[in-house]
């Protein structure tokens, strides 16, 4: 499959959701036709919106209500993938959440999110959060049959873009249909047309495609739980990838004030040029439910500075 070399860099997120002021920490300023198959949402989704409302809802101040434990009522949580910016191996591919009514046809209201685009804190002034699907893009069907999602979209989401944009919409579809258990890979249509080469960049789709056709464009270290401004529960879990020296990096977690409260290293299961899992259970201290930040980072095998910072809010909470 034909990749870029590089995608465009984007500016780095340095913001705190709802803080009024920013103060530096240990690490420095907080920054600031239905589908057939359907997976059930109800299956493996630890995710949890940062309020009852919209999981992308802003808060007023930092003493912003605790998140609810549970989708109000009527509702699911499904996951859009974007692009978060950053420096070159920082940026990539980041989840954000969506609440909708609730429905059976997830696929279908995970595809519908993703199309609308970054909304609410998401756009932001640094949040970093961009789409590279091109607007008035539109769902034509999806089915699900044998771990694959087909996907039948309107001409528009083949139009423009260098190689880059091209290469970011197609993981971007990847990434949010492949949250689904029963999904595992992802064949495209263009208005009812068998995709095998797409785009004006001619980059060839040989078959379905899945979420190791673009580990280029994820992170070095690539945090996929807790979402953007999701919940971050206390005691909670913090996976994804990670491919770093030595498999070794750190997790940080920083407060409403940017202090940080946790901040330890982590193993991926590989590293040095190979990608591995990591999937680790953390505590923290805070006094009251606040905004703050997940931080992933390491040192510079070279000098020993700090490196790869990848960052983005979460919603923090007392232990329970």
């Amino acid at each position: 499959m034909k990749r870029p070399i590089a995608l465009i860099p984007v500016a780095l997120i340095a913001v705190l959701l709802g803080a009024c002021t920013q103060s530096s920490g240990g690490l420095g300023p907080v920054g600031s036709a239905a589908p057939s198959a359907e997976p059930s949402v109800g299956r493996g989704s630890p995710d949890v919106p940062p309020g009852s409302s919209s999981p992308s809802a802003t808060p007023s101040s930092q003493d912003s209500p605790p998140p609810a434990s549970t989708p109000p009522v009527g509702s699911t949580i499904v996951r859009a993938y974007f692009h978060l910016g950053g420096d070159v191996q920082a940026e990539g591919l980041v989840a954000v959440l969506r609440v909708v009514p609730q429905t059976q046809a997830v696929a279908r209201a995970a595809m519908l999110e993703l199309l609308a685009g970054p909304k609410g804190q998401e756009l932001f002034d640094g949040a970093g959060i961009s789409t590279a699907i091109p607007q008035g893009t539109e769902l034509l069907g999806i089915s699900i049959e044998g771990g694959i999602a087909t996907v039948d979209l309107s001409d528009e989401f083949e139009s423009g873009g260098g190689s880059a944009s091209t290469m970011m919409r197609l993981a971007q579809v990847t990434y949010t249909l492949t949250q689904f258990p029963t999904v595992d890979r992802v064949s495209f249509k263009i208005n009812g047309r068998a995709v095998t080469v797409f785009g004006s960049e001619g980059i060839v789709l040989d078959g379905p495609v899945g979420r190791d056709d673009y580990l280029d464009l994820i992170s070095s270290i690539w945090v996929d739980r807790p979402a953007w401004g999701a919940a971050l529960n206390n005691p909670g879990r913090v996976s994804g990838l990670a491919n770093v020296f030595e498999a070794q990096f750190h997790i940080a977690v920083l407060d409403n004030d940017g202090r940080a409260i946790f901040d330890q290293p982590v193993m991926a299961t590989c590293g040095t040029g190979c990608w591995g899992t990591f999937d680790i259970t953390i505590a923290y201290d805070v006094s009251r439910a606040q905004w703050g930040a997940l931080r992933a980072y390491n040192y510079s095998a070279a000098d020993g500075s700090i490196e790869t910072i990848r960052e983005y809010p979460v919603w923090l909470t007392p232990a329970g």
